[in-house]
C-alpha cells in the first residue's frame, strides 16, 4: 500500500540533506526503493487517469515542504535542501507533517 504523502515529508529532507541538488525522478526512485514499493504499487493510477498515486503524492509532498521553505527548487523537477530544512532535521523530528509545517509562518 502506497503511503500518504504526509509520509514522504521527511525520508525527502533527510534525501537532500546531502546541500546536492537532486531531481524529482531520483528522489521518486529512491523512495520507491526505501518504501519497498512493488511494480503494481508505482503503476497504480489516480482514479483521473492522469498520474501514477505515488508520484502524485511524491509531488504533493515536494510542494508542502517548499511552501514552509525547507527546500527550494532552483529549476524545474529539481530540489535542493534549505538552511530552514537543515535546522528542521537537526530537530530530529520523529516525522514531519502538516501539524509540524504549521510552526514555519510561510507555510500558514
Amino acid at each position: 500500500m502506497i503511503p500518504g504523502f504526509q509520509s514522504f515529508m521527511l525520508p525527502i529532507l533527510m534525501l537532500l540533506s546531502n546541500k546536492k541538488e537532486h531531481s524529482l525522478k531520483q528522489i521518486i526512485e529512491t523512495l520507491a526503493n526505501d518504501f519497498k514499493l512493488t511494480e503494481e504499487e508505482k503503476s497504480e493510477m489516480l482514479p483521473s487517469g492522469t498520474q501514477e498515486v505515488f508520484k502524485n503524492r511524491v509531488g504533493w509532498a515536494t510542494t508542502y515542504l517548499k511552501k514552509a521553505g525547507l527546500i527550494s527548487s532552483p529549476k524545474r523537477a529539481f530540489f535542493v535542501i534549505t538552511e530552514e530544512g537543515m535546522t528542521a532535521l537537526k530537530s530530529n523530528p520523529e516525522k514531519i507533517d502538516i501539524a509540524f509545517l504549521k510552526n514555519y509562518p510561510s507555510f500558514r
